[in-house]
């Protein structure tokens, strides 16, 4: 926030509290939220997981879409949704995962 001509100075703080802030006056905190399931997905799911697909986006609802590089994972890892699903949602984020949909990787 900018201080205006005869303002009393404020106390210093965090910067991150400034910038959470300013997201959540502006309404990105949510996308914010998201956009670190998306950074955290390689170490949730492990590097074997990591190796073949590729978060990319987390809808309103809650739905994490994944790129995956071939037929044979995205077969596999859809029988593995439900225990990734708890995976991800356990992993601290104040974002929540409802149900991954796979595409496939071109």
């Amino acid at each position: 926030m900018r201080r205006q001509r005869g303002d009393k100075p404020t106390a210093p703080r965090k910067i991150g509290d400034a910038l959470a802030e300013v997201l959540k006056s502006h309404g990105l905190d949510a996308d914010v939220a998201r956009a670190g399931v998306l950074a955290e997905w390689p170490t949730l799911v492990g590097p074997q997981i990591a190796a073949v697909t590729q978060a990319r986006i987390i809808t309103d609802d809650g739905t994490l879409v994944v790129g995956v590089k071939s037929h044979g994972w995205m077969n596999e890892l859809s029988l593995m949704e439900r225990a990734l699903v708890v995976k991800v949602n356990s992993g601290g984020a104040t974002t929540r995962v409802a149900r991954i949909r796979w595409e496939l990787l071109r």
